[in-house]
């Protein structure tokens, strides 16, 4: 697509005077934050305080507006459950798969209308009034656009079936006839009513035939004299050719018989059958398609394509989709006048009636305030074949760059994002890379969210961003003190490292209190303690703990020794081990000996390590503490070796 030729768009700040004080400011993914800086313009050089404020500029403000949320969130299924039946049709039942695509989508914008709608009813509040009828009107023109895109380009109905499909468009679409309706048939005489033949007219001119037939039976009851006229235009009326889906009649055939309906209709006029009443000889010159008469009547169509359809019905019943761009532009040219020029609306209908359809999605893109249209739209006509090879200059096709720019859009939402996942996932090309970019901005606020935001990339197995975020969370809990929350992030994380930092603030804590929290995480590691030996050893310690306490001492016994001669204890706590054994080495009962001799001898010689490490770093003075546990445990172990000694001779000699 080319470069767009249009004005950009200047957003004005509250507050902030650019003129007298520079600006600063940093874009993020969403959003821009911008302040003010205490330099100032040349002719400004006085100094006054600066603007203490921080201002929030939103890329996307419309991911915030209630209703358009809904939109959001309701479209998400249509998008994913359009995506997961690609290509399982063809033909026929393919494209009427695609077509109720497009009514659903259709139907979620006029719900999403419809709230507004109410909204703005119920609202005391004028600005909020003015802000729900805004959203009304943009919805409005929404599905008015997506609909005649369905029709044109999705649909795609042969001639004759195409201009039913354009009439139930412009029913649909321009309902104000239905207020009157109620007005006329509400009085006593309905015929009377001020706006009796304009409610018929418009009946008329949308092709709405039965209707229009049965209010020209009120005039034919209530005025006697134009009965006979009335019995004439009502035939006339029933009479008229049309082509229904279910008719097995040829376009010829079509034709031929609306070419003598068309005489009849000519016949009658020229006879002057209705010359004594204004308001028939009108309705019969909108029957032949008379455009002088069509114009007169342009304020009760009240918009151009209105007046394309009904002039389409009336002179070109068998029009084809390669013709209708010629009547198009010759239908605005002439509703307008040239007493007004063509809004964007008109300007992206007209793109749809020449099918452009890369001119219908560049006309939307500037018109409309967020990229859910664009990109919806975009993804649904790629489903029908209708967009060819489209790349854009840096590399994506056209879809895949609306859907990313929808779904960016969306990340910068605190619950939204979990949608534009989905988004990036149908996007094959930058679709990973964007969402691993997006995905490590969300604030991790909390361990719930933390957890949401780390399902989504252990499923598309995005290795560095469930490192990162377990790392974040990790860090979070020890700030917070909350060691169990810690390692459980770590381990999650196989951060080795991080898993040995936090096995030492746990034992430290354990120095500190002579226990240990968050005993269940503890006793429940299993193979995840073998990610770090810190944390192996912390396992293992606790595991010895448990055994003491259920009186398994020969197992715990073992276990002690072997985490003192494994040496995966980091120094500082041998000392605390060797204090462990102390109740193992007497006890009460004088039979038992728990420690064997050769284990007695390893228990002796990490004492030694220890004390000769204690020497060399620190000298050990005679009233401390340390030295008190140093002779305890050597009377200890000796007594243990003597009474070793013992038992185990006593066991050969037998």
């Amino acid at each position: 697509m080319e470069e767009l030729d249009v004005e950009l768009q200047v957003t004005l700040i509250p507050g902030v005077d650019p003129d007298n004080r520079q600006l600063c400011f940093e874009w993020g993914p969403g959003e821009m934050l911008v302040c003010e800086t205490l330099l100032g313009s040349a002719e400004h050089k006085e100094k006054r305080p600066g603007c203490p404020n921080i201002y929030v500029v939103r890329k996307d403000q419309d991911v915030y507006s209630q209703t358009l949320r809904k939109l959001f969130n309701e479209s998400h299924g249509i998008f994913v459950g359009l995506q997961k039946d690609e290509k399982e049709k063809s033909g026929k039942s393919r494209t009427a798969q695609l077509v109720r695509v497009s009514k659903n989508y259709r139907s979620v914008i006029r719900a999403c209308m419809e709230d507004s709608h109410q909204m703005a009813i119920s609202t005391r509040d004028p600005v909020m009034h003015m802000q729900h009828s805004t959203q009304v009107s943009i919805l409005s023109a929404m599905e008015l656009i997506w609909n005649l895109c369905e029709i044109m380009f999705i649909e795609a109905a042969p001639a004759g079936l195409l201009l039913r499909h354009l009439l139930d468009w412009v029913r649909l679409h321009v309902c104000e006839v239905d207020n009157m309706v109620c007005e006329v048939l509400r009085n006593d005489n309905p015929a009377n009513h001020e706006n009796f033949w304009n409610v018929i007219t418009i009946f008329v001119l949308q092709g709405r035939m039965d209707e229009a037939r049965q209010l020209l039976s009120k005039e034919a009851n209530t005025n006697p004299a134009s009965v006979n006229m009335c019995k004439i235009l009502d035939d006339l009326m029933k009479k008229m050719p049309v082509i229904s889906p279910g008719n097995t009649q040829t376009l010829t055939e079509m034709e031929l018989k609306w070419q003598h309906w068309h005489e009849d209709c000519q016949r009658f006029l020229q006879d002057g059958t209705f010359v004594s009443n204004q308001h028939m000889e009108t309705l019969c010159k909108i029957l032949l398609g008379d455009e002088t008469t069509l114009l007169e009547k342009k304020d009760l169509m009240s918009t151009w394509y209105h007046f394309l359809v009904t002039r389409l019905l009336y002179c070109h019943p068998t029009v084809k989709h390669v013709e209708l761009h010629l009547y198009a532009q010759s239908s605005l040219d002439l509703f307008l006048g040239g007493e007004s020029s063509p809004e964007p609306l008109d300007s992206i209908l007209l793109a749809a009636f020449e099918f452009d359809i890369h001119q219908v999605i560049k006309e939307c893109s500037i018109a409309l305030s967020n990229w859910w249209f664009v990109s919806h739209l975009t993804d649904l006509l790629d489903h029908c074949n209708l967009l060819q090879s489209h790349n854009l200059y840096f590399g994506s096709n056209m879809r895949e760059y609306l859907l990313l720019e929808y779904a960016s859009g969306l990340f910068s939402h605190h619950s939204l994002w979990q949608l534009a996942v989905d988004y990036f996932d149908y996007c094959p090309e930058y679709g990973r890379a964007y969402l691993e970019l997006h995905i490590e901005r969300i604030p991790l606020d909390t361990e719930h969210k933390a957890r949401k935001v780390l399902r989504v990339c252990e499923q598309r197995m995005m290795t560095e961003q469930v490192r990162s975020i377990c790392k974040i969370m990790a860090m979070k809990a020890v700030r917070n003190n909350r060691l169990g929350s810690a390692l459980s992030w770590s381990i999650r994380a196989k951060d080795a490292a991080f898993a040995t930092l936090i096995s030492d603030r746990f034992l430290k804590d354990y120095c500190e209190r002579g226990t240990f929290s968050d005993l269940d995480l503890i006793d429940n590691l299993g193979s995840s303690m073998l990610i770090s030996d810190r944390l192996t050893f912390l396992g293992k310690y606790r595991e010895f703990h448990r055994l003491y306490g259920e009186e398994q001492f020969f197992a715990a016994a073992k276990l002690l020794l072997m985490l003192m001669t494994a040496r995966i204890a980091p120094c500082s706590f041998w000392m605390t081990l060797l204090t462990d054994a102390l109740p193992l080495l007497e006890q009460k009962e004088a039979s038992w000996v728990i420690f064997s001799a050769d284990q007695t001898y390893e228990l002796m010689k990490c004492l030694e390590d220890v004390t000769a490490t204690k020497s060399k770093n620190q000298k050990l003075q005679d009233d401390d503490t340390e030295t008190i546990k140093v002779e305890m445990l050597r009377l200890a172990l000796a007594r243990n070796l003597a009474r070793a000694i013992v038992k185990e001779g006593t066991v050969e000699d037998a």
